[in-house]
């Protein structure tokens, strides 16, 4: 009987601080738990443990917390390993060499865009004149980096000295060449009709001399004649007429223009690219006229061709002119009142081409 009650006594004295102390003593016996199933499973194992950078990192950081005589017992690793891994993390933050670059600084993304630039809108500079152009407006490189940037990007740094290629003669003399060139039309009661267009590439301005079904040397003459006379009305002529190698036009052909001081440059033969601007407003001219109205007869073909002129030389926008029409000369002003005032749309041929203003 005395032992029973001191046996209960002892457990309810012992209950107290139990109560009290019941956080920590369930934390230490978590801790004995894991601790225990951490030496049950070292025993298991049969090769050695490799972790990864993270463990070490926090096996490491939680070092500091532990007691170093209570290593041996907490972590699955010797304090040597610990510390080895504490020194490792603590040296990486002072070591700046995996950050530091060696050699020269890298070139800044504007200087290679301007270096292509400059490479791009003069293309017989080479590395060491487009160094020279940039050290002139301010940017300090090398002439040895200029050519890296432009072999990298497959610009020849050292271009060619010989005259220009043909594309680049077309585009600088753009304002003073007039380009010459026939095409067919297809009436719907048969034959063939032709009409001679002439383009003048800087204000894309268009002229449709004429159409006939039979397109002589002496028509051809006639045809240049009336141009000239246009020319001089308008005290702008060109330097250099464009045309292919057509028998059509003859030498005669070729004295009208000589006669203004103008000089005639010939494509080559099959070449229809080297008089791009040509084909490509004959293009136009067929898809968005020829290929949508019969044509009955010559006269019919006049009418139809001068009405797309007048639009095409007036009306029309054009890219190579910030789509300005050939015959306009600024921007026009900017409508506001877009409420107030309406849009008129003004037919022609018909409604096959459709022209807009508004009201004034």
């Amino acid at each position: 009987m005395i032992v029973s009650l001191l046996y209960k006594v002892a457990r309810k004295l012992l209950c107290v601080p139990s109560v009290l102390l019941r956080r920590e003593e369930a934390k230490d016996a978590e801790l004995l738990v894991l601790r225990h199933e951490n030496t049950v499973l070292r025993r298991q194992l049969a090769g050695p443990v490799r972790y990864e950078p993270a463990d070490r990192f926090w096996f490491a950081v939680l070092s500091t917390l532990v007691p170093r005589r209570r290593w041996r017992e907490v972590f699955p690793v010797t304090p040597g390993t610990l510390l080895a891994w504490h020194r490792r993390f603590t040296a990486a933050k002072w070591d700046y060499s995996a950050r530091r670059r060696t050699g020269r600084p890298p070139t800044r993304a504007a200087v290679k865009t301007l270096v292509l630039r400059l490479a791009q809108e003069n293309p017989r500079w080479g590395h060491r004149r487009i160094q020279a152009e940039l050290a002139r407006i301010g940017h300090q490189i090398v002439a040895s980096t200029v050519w890296e940037i432009l072999n990298a990007a497959g610009v020849d740094p050292a271009p060619r000295r010989t005259g220009p290629t043909w594309r680049e003669f077309l585009t600088v003399q753009a304002e003073s060449i007039i380009a010459a060139d026939f095409f067919h039309i297809d009436p719907a009661l048969g034959g063939r009709l032709y009409a001679l267009a002439f383009l003048e590439h800087g204000t894309r301005r268009l002229h449709i001399s004429g159409v006939t079904a039979h397109p002589t040397r002496y028509w051809t003459v006639r045809q240049a004649r009336n141009l000239a006379v246009d020319m001089d009305i308008r005290m702008e002529p060109p330097r250099f007429l464009l045309r292919d190698r057509d028998g059509k036009y003859g030498e005669a052909f070729d004295g009208v223009f000589q006669a203004e001081d103008m000089e005639i440059l010939k494509s080559a033969p099959r070449a229809p690219r080297m008089n791009a601007h040509c084909e490509r407003i004959i293009g136009s001219i067929r898809r968005e006229v020829l290929d949508h109205v019969l044509i009955a007869n010559e006269a019919h073909a006049r009418k139809v061709l001068a009405a797309y002129e007048r639009h095409h030389n007036e009306h029309r926008p054009h890219q190579a002119r910030h789509q300005l029409p050939p015959e306009a000369h600024e921007q026009p002003a900017t409508v506001h009142d877009l409420d107030i005032r309406m849009v008129l749309r003004t037919r022609i041929l018909g409604g096959l081409i459709n022209e807009y203003r508004y009201t004034a």
